[in-house]
This record gives C-alpha cells, structure tokens and sequence, in this order.
C-alpha cells in the first residue's frame, strides 16, 4: 500500500493526533511565535513552517511512493520526545519543550507509517528546528567572542586607512566618538538566518550532499565578513560624519543592506556549487 492512501485510511487517528499536539503545545507555541515577535534574531522563524512545507510539496513524489511499513520502534522515539517535553517543562528549558514536539511527529510517522516515510519527510520535520529560538546561554557564548573579533577586524581596517582609533574590547574608539560593537553588529543575527536559508537553497536547487554542506558552511563566514564591514564602514563614516551616521535610519539601513549582501553572496556561492556539480558530472 503506497502512503498516500494509507494516510486517507488514517486520517483520523491522523486528526486526532494533531489536536492532540494543539492541546499540549498551544501555550509553547504560542511563547515560541511571541519570541519571534518580540526578537529580531528570531524572526525568519516566520518564514520557517512556510519554507518547511515546500520543501515537502518538492518531495511529493518521494512521499507518495513510500512504501508503508509501521514500525514498533517507532514507539522508543516517542517516549524520548515525551520525555524531553516533561524534562523540559520541569527544567523550564523553551528549547527542549519546543524541540520535543518534533521528535514526537517524527516517532508517530515511524510507528504509523514506517521509516521509509519517515525517511521521505525529515528534510522538511527537520528544517523545522531553525524556527526554534536557542537558548541565550549559548547565544552569549557565541555572540561575545564574536563582537571582540569583527571589532579587533574592523578597528585593523581602520587602521590601514590611517583613522586614529582605539579599541577596548568590543568598543571603538575614535577622537570624537565612541562607538560598541553590540549584538546586532556582531553577526550572529545574520548567522542564524542565513543558516537557515541557505540550507534552504541547498535542498532546493542543490542536487549533491558535498554541495549542501560547503553553502551551509558558507553562511558563516559570509555572515562575519559582511558584518565586519559593516563595522569598518561604521567606524569611518562616524569619523568623518558624526554620531549620526551610527545611529537611527542610517544603522538600521546598513544592517539591512548587509543581510541583503549577505544573501546575494550566498545566492552567488550556489550558482559556483551547482555549475560546479555539472561540470563535475
């Protein structure tokens, strides 16, 4: 029997199951769509489910064909997923919480269904993760040798163009102004969402598995370089400008012009990928 029938026959232990899901995650969903709301390195979480769900209508083929074999094993994943929910929820732990919903989609698939379908589907279950925001324990961690190192990069660009600075830590000195390298300059926003998208991209219009890993490798220092020059460029503007120049329309205008770079490239180094591939092949 091909999965797509057996998913009509199912359907409603199917429904059931999700309003199963609705009942017990409603709350943490909903924190989850807040934290994407109210924080600007979160926000391509919207984007997520949307991206998450083309990719399963591009493997639609895939699923159809599916044989359809339940596996009992399935089960194991399930009680982990449980587990990792009442962990979470004991602990207070968003990440766990949030997380464990997947892994218990991912265990009912394999029970119902088999793990050929499970299979078919854990590109788009498991590009889900990217809409869940990381605890800021380990965002901290990354964020702060980050801010040191664009600005240490930076301020040696400014150098090399002969600019009186200093720098102390993550903050830029300059005769007439001061400025911080804070945690929106310090890549990791653009960090978080171009992993996301180019991962993306890699699934989408990448054909080859060395091809996915080298653009989603990619993105990380695609996502430092463009945000070091974002801080040079910063740094020597406000020099000749003035405060203004790190502040209001003209900081928010580079931060997105930058993202937008940062894209572009990321665009770029894939058409180099896929050429690659073909010529390769």
């Amino acid at each position: 029997m091909d999965a797509i029938r057996e998913i009509r026959d199912t359907r409603w232990y199917l429904l059931l199951f999700l309003l199963l899901i609705a009942a017990v995650y409603h709350g943490i969903i909903y924190d989850m769509v807040m934290d994407w709301e109210r924080d600007p390195n979160y926000s391509h979480g919207f984007l997520v489910p949307f991206i998450s769900g083309y990719l399963l209508w591009l493997r639609r083929d895939l699923v159809r064909t599916s044989p359809v074999a339940p596996a009992n094993s399935g089960i194991a994943i399930l009680l982990f997923g449980i587990f990792m929910l009442l962990l979470g929820y004991g602990a207070t732990e968003y990440m766990t919480m949030r997380t464990s919903m997947l892994v218990i989609t991912g265990g009912m698939v394999a029970f119902v269904y088999g793990y050929p379908l499970l299979k078919a589907v854990l590109v788009p279950l498991g590009y889900l993760f990217f809409m869940v925001p990381i605890p800021y324990i380990l965002y901290d961690a990354v964020a702060f040798p980050l801010k040191l190192f664009v600005a240490k990069v930076a301020v040696f660009g400014l150098k090399l163009c002969n600019l009186p600075v200093l720098r102390e830590g993550n903050v830029i000195i300059f005769p007439n102004i001061t400025l911080e390298v804070v945690d929106a300059c310090s890549g990791m926003r653009s960090l978080m969402s171009l992993l996301a998208l180019s991962t993306a991209y890699g699934f989408m219009f990448l054909k080859k598995p060395w091809q996915r890993v080298i653009i989603v490798i990619a993105a990380v220092p695609v996502a430092i370089a463009t945000n070091v020059f974002r801080v040079f460029a910063t740094g020597f503007l406000a020099r000749h400008v003035g405060r203004k120049a790190a502040e209001g329309f003209f900081h928010d205008f580079a931060g997105l012009a930058v993202f937008v770079t940062a894209m572009v490239l990321i665009a770029a180094i894939g058409w180099l990928l896929g050429k690659g591939g073909r010529n390769a092949g």
